[in-house]
């Protein structure tokens, strides 16, 4: 008899690793990280580049949504506190979106590239796509779902990070042994 449990037990450190389930465990973030990644490199650029966008008033400009938005947002006080200086609020998200990006794709400090796309998620969130009506119409939500196993996981493959780790485990004179890990 039976009841859909997985009697085909596998430890991935006994057969050192190598099966497709393995590899697919350890590379599983990795799509994640190049969709976010190139995301927010683009979205800063097309800020950047976009003349409308980095002004204080006129149509398509961040001073004109963030005034649109205000009253519908869930802390009107961050918006009113980019209200302030819109033109240096959007300067400020475009290059955060920028390093969020790049970082997220080189996998340096991924963590923190990490949460701060969450961040900035998170605050777009609670502004702009806060009246999105059903709730799950507003991307910056799943964008921020999006964020947060890399915040938890980082970058430990195929990243600077990674790479910075092994030369400092190599510094300190830890070496893969064949039957496990130490000190040589």
């Amino acid at each position: 008899m039976t009841h859909g449990f997985r009697t085909d037990t596998h430890d991935p450190y006994l057969d050192g690793g190598h099966d497709w389930r393995d590899l697919a465990t350890r590379y599983a973030l990795l799509p994640l990280r190049l969709f976010l990644g190139v995301t927010f490199i683009y979205a800063s650029l097309d800020k950047l580049t976009d003349s409308s966008f980095l002004q204080d008033s006129g149509s398509g400009s961040i001073g004109d949504m963030m005034r649109a938005v205000r009253d519908s947002s869930a802390v009107p006080s961050l918006v009113d506190t980019a209200l302030e200086n819109p033109v240096a609020f959007g300067y400020t998200i475009a290059f955060g979106e920028l390093a969020v990006g790049i970082g997220t794709l080189l996998g340096l400090f991924a963590r923190l590239a990490a949460l701060g796309g969450a961040l900035i998620s998170l605050s777009l969130w609670l502004t702009v796509s806060w009246a999105a009506d059903p709730y799950y119409y507003g991307n910056d939500l799943a964008y921020l779902m999006a964020w947060l196993p890399l915040v938890l996981a980082g970058a430990p493959y195929l990243s600077l990070d990674a790479l910075l780790h092994a030369r400092r485990r190599r510094r300190a004179g830890y070496q893969q042994t064949p039957t496990g890990t130490g000190y040589h």
